[in-house]
């Protein structure tokens, strides 16, 4: 069983930027809008057959078999309302409900693939939140069919969410009683990390026994 992670937070609050330390080599990026990484990313390339580590998807079934099939050990999906956003849209002129549990069934499709593959992968999940009526903060979604059957965040065991704190761009560990946030016993000592993904992969791989050694020798023989 796969590592999945949430990675919540505003626009423009360092989600993206967390990738900055991380090697494209051993990663899949798949963006649900395609747009420059925001920051010096030249080793960053569009995915080939035989190179590169970026592509554009937002359908389920294109993002499931890339989840499935890729050799890659680290699969990064940024920008996931989008994905959500994007059928939405292109699905605006059809009439009923139908469409709605469609929807819903494709997100929660896509994030059990993220969960249930082999167990030395980890799948970060990058997408925006939004407060509900309530005052809680949470993963943004489409429509109140996922909110109401399915809390997104309770399916995997690790979310974090991006903060600014006198100008410094951090990730959140622990809940605060208004947001989503958690992550297990003893993961990161501090309440606040800064917002670098390679810290929390390194973070995850040492806390749930994953050999970085013996998944790089998986890949080379994928």
């Amino acid at each position: 069983m796969s590592i999945a992670t949430l990675i919540l937070g505003q626009s423009g609050t360092g989600k993206s930027t967390s990738l900055r330390n991380m090697n494209p080599d051993d990663i899949l990026l798949i963006q649900a809008v395609r747009k420059p990484l925001p920051f010096r990313s030249a080793k960053w390339k569009p995915l080939t057959k035989d190179d590169g580590c970026v592509t554009k998807q937002t359908k389920a079934e294109n993002i499931i078999n890339l989840l499935t099939k890729t050799p890659k050990n680290i699969i990064i999906i940024d920008d996931f309302q989008y994905i959500m956003a994007s059928e939405f849209m292109n699905r605006a002129m059809e009439k009923g409900f139908d469409k709605f549990t469609e929807m819903a069934k494709n997100a929660y499709d896509i994030l059990m693939t993220a969960m249930n593959l082999p167990d030395h992968k980890r799948v970060y999940v990058l997408s925006h939140t939004e407060e509900n009526d309530n005052g809680k903060t949470k993963m943004k979604t489409i429509g109140k069919l996922l909110d109401e059957k399915i809390t997104l965040e309770g399916l995997v065991t690790v979310v974090l969410q991006t903060a600014v704190t006198n100008g410094q761009y951090i990730f959140t560990t622990q809940n605060n009683g208004q947001n989503t946030v958690k992550s297990p016993m003893g993961l990161f000592e501090t309440e606040h990390i800064e917002n670098d993904l390679k810290v929390v992969d390194d973070a995850i791989c040492e806390y749930w026994g994953i050999n970085t050694n013996t998944q790089n020798q998986l890949t080379e023989n994928a």
